[in-house]
């Protein structure tokens, strides 16, 4: 499917004029439909005896001219059908620029259908950029709660600042979502989520979990078994949204939303998923899973999906001062090594061998990396963000006994598609990418250099910086730096680690990017205090971070 890395929305407009569609109906939200076109069996007099907006609202995938706003109608969400007849419903939305709403907007009608759990994606236009607004919805006489979002500047708009929090891997019974609750109240002007916004795994009820040869308690517990069909999706997903603190954070600011594996199964990778279920029957379940996420996200039409497939890397242009890059991992990419060339691999630490440099294994796909490469090499932007899932840096670790060995489920495992992206960087753009992931469950904020670590490899030129959030509760409370410093013995270009709780707080300037390495002191009760455990600086045109 083609993509276009920048929406052109005066060129949509025009378009819709041509086509005879007003304004308004580009904000009315999914289907873009007029209402004599609606359902013939709406339910008209919808009736709640507990809270519709159980679930919250979002925002996100921001345009200088709006952004998406989003809900589902989920009363009971410990329930089969979460209290929701099997009927349509119509969802009122509002937006305004100031938290009274004294003054709307816009406002308008969407479709909630249970065909998509009665969810609600409006696509609100029309408004002026590069400004905060906020939005609610009604039903039913009941008034959501009010999220908080914010325009894009005009592509050409001198800016001189943008802030920006980077997280993910939430793994709910693992911990607390202490880390969203404090995003919540960082001044960022988005959020990048980097994928594992549920774990489809199912520990059977124990109260202990066991991770890196540690037992800690089970904070929470799942309500459901694994996942495989539409409807365990979507519960396991309604729990995980219950969660006030996250909800907190979708209300504090729009989302740039991405996947990775766990929202469908561990270490899936295209049509391969980790228990040699063959390819034609996993991607029913793929499917499934992809149209749950949807349900719940902030996203636009044009990641609804398609059967098995989302479309889901994209960019966005923040005036003159950043064009960002938001990659998609897993669609397309080659299976892990471990996995298809039955050695070891996977996700697990494994030696390299000639099967990571084969030409033919890709990360990206063929037409994504094309339009990363245009995109790139378009970018007139002062600095260009590369949002992706898994590290780029090719660290060495250590497994049992001491063994070096390399991750194969990231970068490192597809060394092919590295060396192009990294070349190209270095033609197209030298100083002024950034790129940030996640994925490994600890901070990691290194430099990025071609095969750095390789046998017989000598350091090489730096082309990139790379921050990598730990995660949002998945690790337990962690431990600290337990390890940290053979890491960084092992590894030169590697300048922090840790295995603690947190996320990534990004401030932008028009020649310095700040990042700090932010950590919660334990989520496996509620309250914990956060704190910055390291700062980094990258200045623009100088690729490579020192410690600010």
């Amino acid at each position: 499917m083609a993509q276009i890395p920048f929406l052109d929305r005066r060129a949509l407009m025009a378009l819709m004029a041509k086509s005879g569609i007003g304004a308004g109906a580009l904000a009315a939200g999914w289907p873009l439909l007029a209402a004599s076109s609606w359902p013939r069996n709406i339910e008209a007099n919808p009736r709640f005896t507990d809270d519709p907006f159980a679930l919250g609202v979002a925002s996100g995938d921001p345009a200088p001219d709006g952004f998406v706003i989003w809900t589902r109608l989920c009363p009971r969400p410990a329930e089969q059908h979460y209290g929701m007849p099997r009927q349509p419903m119509i969802v009122g939305w509002e937006v305004a620029p100031d938290e009274g709403f004294s003054t709307i907007v816009a406002k308008g009608e969407a479709l909630a259908s249970p065909e998509l759990g009665h969810s609600v994606h409006v696509e609100v236009a029309g408004l002026s950029p590069d400004r905060v607004w906020f939005y609610r919805f009604r039903i039913a006489g009941q008034v959501s709660a009010t999220g908080r979002s914010r325009t894009l500047p005009l592509p050409g708009a001198r800016v001189d600042r943008l802030r920006f929090a980077v997280a993910g891997c939430q793994h709910y019974e693992h911990g607390h979502y202490t880390a969203w609750q404090h995003i919540a109240q960082e001044p960022v002007d988005f959020v990048f989520h980097y994928g594992d916004y549920i774990y489809e795994t199912n520990e059977k009820g124990a109260d202990t979990l066991t991770i890196q040869g540690n037992t800690f308690p089970r904070a929470r517990k799942h309500n459901n078994d694994e996942p495989y069909s539409l409807d365990d999706y979507r519960q396991r997903y309604a729990q995980y949204k219950t969660d006030p603190h996250l909800q907190a954070a979708h209300a504090a600011a729009p989302f740039w939303m991405s996947l990775d594996d766990h929202e469908v199964d561990n270490d899936w990778a295209d049509r391969w998923d980790q228990d040699g279920t063959p390819p034609e029957v996993f991607l029913y379940r793929r499917a499934a899973a992809f149209q749950a996420y949807y349900e719940h996200m902030p996203l636009r039409r044009a990641a609804m999906p398609d059967g098995s497939h989302m479309q889901m890397y994209r960019g966005a242009r923040y005036g003159d001062l950043m064009s960002a890059f938001v990659l998609d991992t897993r669609q397309y990419r080659s299976d892990q090594i471990g996995e298809a060339e039955k050695l070891p691999g996977g996700d697990k630490l494994a030696p390299m061998t000639p099967a990571a440099y084969d030409p033919a294994r890709t990360m990206m796909g063929d037409a994504q990396e094309q339009w990363l490469f245009n995109g790139l090499a378009k970018s007139d932007t002062r600095w260009n963000l590369i949002a992706h899932q898994v590290m780029l840096m090719h660290l060495v670790g250590r497994a049992q006994g001491g063994v070096k060995g390399y991750n194969m489920d990231r970068w490192s495992g597809y060394m092919h598609s590295r060396r192009r992206l990294l070349a190209h960087i270095d033609k197209a753009c030298p100083g002024n990418v950034v790129t940030v992931s996640g994925d490994a469950h600890r901070h990691y904020a290194g430099d990025v250099v071609q095969d750095e670590g390789a046998p017989g490899a000598k350091p090489g030129k730096v082309i990139t910086t790379e921050f990598l959030g730990t995660s949002v509760s998945s690790g337990d409370d962690g431990m600290g730096e337990l390890n940290t410093p053979q890491q960084l013995a092992d590894n030169p270009v590697l300048k922090a680690t840790i295995d603690r709780r947190g996320y990534v707080l990004c401030d932008m300037g028009r020649d310095v990017l700040h990042a700090d390495l932010k950590v919660i002191d334990r989520v496996s009760s509620p309250g914990g205090t956060v704190s910055t455990y390291a700062s980094f600086a990258v200045e623009r045109g100088h690729p490579g971070m020192h410690r600010a």
